[in-house]
């Protein structure tokens, strides 16, 4: 139980939320299929918002930057469930299946899936893990995994290339790459990875494009941006601080006050 509003049993996880709710993980480090039982989920990337209502299935996939926000319906709970499909387990079922190597996937990085009947009975076929609360044994966690990656092949085979491409991201500009991402609260070693490089490579590439390092940049583009926004947009900083990459509302202040000699609330 990772607290009372979210329940891991190995990869799946179950979320029941009555108050809206930002995610706390803006680094996706493997795919996921979820499915939206209540509520809704608004998940924003640099290509724009995705909203899943209830009753809609996706897919997301690793390496991607995401924000979301689970939002409860009047009166009522959010609810989802997803499940984890990690690349160790992935490439043994590619082995397993004798699958042919996989091409490239350059689709989109987040799916909504038609509906399916199936589908639904899997995440139907869920829930009972869920509301007794008790683990599941890795071996049934297993089997229901196997599960979900057999649906999603029989749904649309061309799926096959989104799952098991297992490739990383390859050396792109750093500098366009930064400018439209550094809103999202990740660690440097995550935009290293992101970007196409070791994190001494990432930091060493950041210097000599940015001319400071990667703490002072981020610091200093989310500041500016958090100025424009309340100044020009008449946004509050309350509302502003978590949409520019600030964890805490009181660090942001201060530091806000420290860089521009005024406190964000008297902009």
């Amino acid at each position: 139980m990772e607290h009372n509003s979210h329940i891991q049993l190995n990869n799946l996880l179950y979320a029941c939320v009555a108050q809206k709710q930002r995610g706390h993980e803006q680094f996706i480090n493997e795919h996921a299929i979820g499915y939206v039982m209540a509520g809704e989920t608004h998940l924003q990337t640099n290509n724009g918002l995705l909203i899943m209502k209830a009753g809609t299935m996706g897919l997301v996939r690793r390496n991607q930057l995401i924000k979301s926000v689970k939002i409860p319906p009047p009166g009522g709970e959010f609810k989802s469930v997803n499940i984890f499909l990690d690349q160790n387990f992935l490439r043994r079922y590619s082995a397993d299946n004798k699958l042919p190597p996989a091409q490239k996937y350059s689709g989109d990085m987040l799916v909504e899936l038609p509906p399916d009947p199936f589908l639904k009975g899997y995440f139907d076929s869920l829930l009972p893990y869920f509301n007794q609360g008790k683990p599941i044994k890795p071996a049934m966690a297993e089997l229901k995994t196997l599960e979900a990656i057999e649906l999603l092949l029989t749904l649309n085979p061309r799926f096959n290339d989104f799952l098991f491409d297992f490739s990383e991201p390859h050396k792109i500009d750093l500098e366009a790459y930064m400018n439209q991402n550094y809103m999202y609260n990740v660690p440097s070693a995550q935009f290293a990875r992101l970007t196409g490089r070791s994190l001494a490579g990432f930091k060493r590439d950041f210097e000599k494009t940015f001319k400071t390092s990667p703490g002072q940049w981020l610091q200093q583009k989310r500041l500016n941006e958090a100025y424009y926004q309340i100044k020009q947009m008449g946004q509050k900083p309350s509302e502003v601080y978590l949409n520019v990459g600030f964890e805490n509302l009181s660090h942001f202040s201060y530091v806000f006050k420290k860089a521009f000699g005024i406190a964000p609330s008297m902009i």
